[in-house]
């Protein structure tokens, strides 16, 4: 059954009318009067509804019925990413969202090559939340990740995280692994440095505040891949595969 997003208050029995993005999208499915589409609004659960009106740029839908359905990972997870060259960053959240990240901060570090201003960060930022919107409504879920403003790294690691940091670096001593084979699950934050790393004097800072420094093995892996194979680890550690 198609999935939009839709930022609107939803309640069984609403008539709603869709936006003209979705509108768009559903006429390029070939979607008639009567059939079922699912929306959500990331606020929980999905709501059942009945498309009955379709023209070129006007679409409404009857909402008949509401799922409680969840498909949230039991526990949360935020990935830390500075700021790879050109599109990584969009596909780092779109798989990112797909298995189950909870929170997205962006971070520009000393080696990231990409620097946004104010104007260039805020389209950014919208630009990635409907990433976000999108990759949930494909994966299933009900919920959207949050995704905070680009930050400098050195301004970042000051400030105080009730979850416990995870570096993640080839110098390392210990593995992502074994350290999470040692634990239950927990919400934790993952940080991945850009194309040549983290700075070791950025490092040192993370490991200073009480950061954990971590490994990803022998092989030296790229900063869009970094962050989705420890994700994907943890959930298989951790019970969620």
């Amino acid at each position: 059954m198609p999935r939009f997003y839709l930022d609107h208050a939803l309640e069984i029995g609403t008539h709603c009318e869709l936006p003209e993005d979705l509108s768009h999208h559903i006429s390029v499915l070939r979607l008639k009067v009567g059939d079922t589409i699912t929306l959500f609004n990331g606020r929980g659960g999905e709501f059942n509804a009945t498309l009955s009106l379709i023209e070129k740029r006007r679409v409404t839908a009857d909402v008949k019925t509401f799922d409680a359905r969840e498909a949230e990972p039991g526990h949360a997870l935020t990935l830390a990413q500075a700021l790879p060259e050109g599109s990584k960053m969009d596909w780092v959240i779109e798989k990112a969202v797909e298995l189950g990240v909870t929170a997205i901060q962006p971070l520009i570090a000393a080696r990231s090559v990409v620097r946004l201003n104010d104007e260039r960060a805020n389209k950014k930022l919208m630009h990635w939340r409907s990433i976000v919107a999108s990759a949930a409504a494909q994966c299933g879920r009900n919920r959207l990740p949050s995704v905070a403003m680009p930050q400098a790294f050195s301004s970042w690691i000051d400030q105080h995280d009730l979850h416990p940091r995870i570096v993640l670096s080839p110098r390392g001593q210990q593995s992502l692994t074994h350290w999470a084979k040692h634990r239950p699950p927990q919400a934790i934050t993952l940080i991945i440095g850009p194309e040549g790393g983290l700075s070791e004097t950025e490092e040192q800072a993370a490991v200073a505040r009480g950061a954990l420094c971590l490994s990803m093995g022998s092989r030296v892996l790229r900063t869009e891949t970094a962050g989705i194979a420890a994700m994907a680890a943890l959930h298989a550690l951790w019970g969620e595969f």
